[in-house]
C-alpha cells in the first residue's frame, strides 16, 4: 500500500494551485508534474519534503536511470528523464522559498537535479526529419484515386504542393507575420 504524507499531500496541492493560477497552466501540464513529484516520492519511499537531503537528488537521478517506459519496456528516454528533473527541480525550487522549508533546503540543494550536461544534451538534439524524395512524392500523386469530387481536390492540393515545395518550405522557414 502507497504511503503518503498529509504534510507533502497539502504541499503539492498548494503547488497545483501555484501552476494553475499564478503560472497560468492547464490540468494536463499539472498533471505531468504532479507525476514527477510522485515519482520522486516513490524514489525515497515517501520521505517529508523537510527531510529532503541533496542525495535524495542523486538518488533520485539513479531511479529514474533504471525505469522502463511502460509501453515498450525499454529505458526512459532521454528526454524524458530530462523533463521529469526539471518538472521536479523546479518543484523544489518552489518549496525553497516556502515558510518552513528554508532552514532544510537551499537554492544549492536544488541545483542536484540538474541533469548531467552530457545526457541534458542528448535530450535536446535536434533530430532531422525525413522527407520523401520528389520520386516517392510522384509514386504516391500516380496512386492517388481520382474519382470522387474531394479525391479530385485532395489530389491538386498534393499536386499544388509538389510542384511550389510549400511544404518543404514551411519546414524549413521561419514564418514572418507582418502588421
Amino acid at each position: 500500500m502507497v504511503k503518503h504524507i498529509e504534510e507533502n499531500e497539502r504541499t503539492k496541492h498548494d503547488y497545483a494551485i501555484y501552476l494553475r493560477h499564478a503560472q497560468g497552466q492547464d490540468e494536463k501540464s499539472i498533471d505531468k508534474v504532479m507525476a514527477a513529484i510522485r515519482q520522486f516520492e516513490d524514489s525515497t519511499k515517501s520521505k517529508p519534503f523537510k527531510k529532503f537531503h541533496r542525495q535524495q537528488a542523486a538518488d533520485f537521478k539513479s531511479f529514474l536511470g533504471k525505469q522502463k517506459n511502460m509501453r515498450t519496456k525499454k529505458p526512459l528516454a532521454y528526454s524524458t528523464v530530462d523533463s521529469i528533473l526539471r518538472l521536479v527541480k523546479a518543484f523544489f525550487h518552489w518549496l525553497v522559498s516556502r515558510d518552513g522549508f528554508k532552514r532544510v533546503l537551499t537554492y544549492a540543494d536544488v541545483e542536484y537535479f540538474n541533469n548531467t550536461l552530457k545526457n541534458g544534451r542528448i535530450a535536446h538534439t535536434v533530430r532531422a526529419i525525413p522527407y520523401p524524395s520528389m520520386q516517392q512524392a510522384a509514386h504516391a500523386f500516380q496512386a492517388m484515386p481520382f474519382e470522387t469530387e474531394f479525391e479530385k481536390r485532395d489530389k491538386a492540393l498534393f499536386a499544388f504542393f509538389m510542384l511550389t515545395g510549400v511544404v518543404y518550405w514551411a519546414n524549413l522557414q521561419p514564418v514572418y507575420h507582418t502588421v
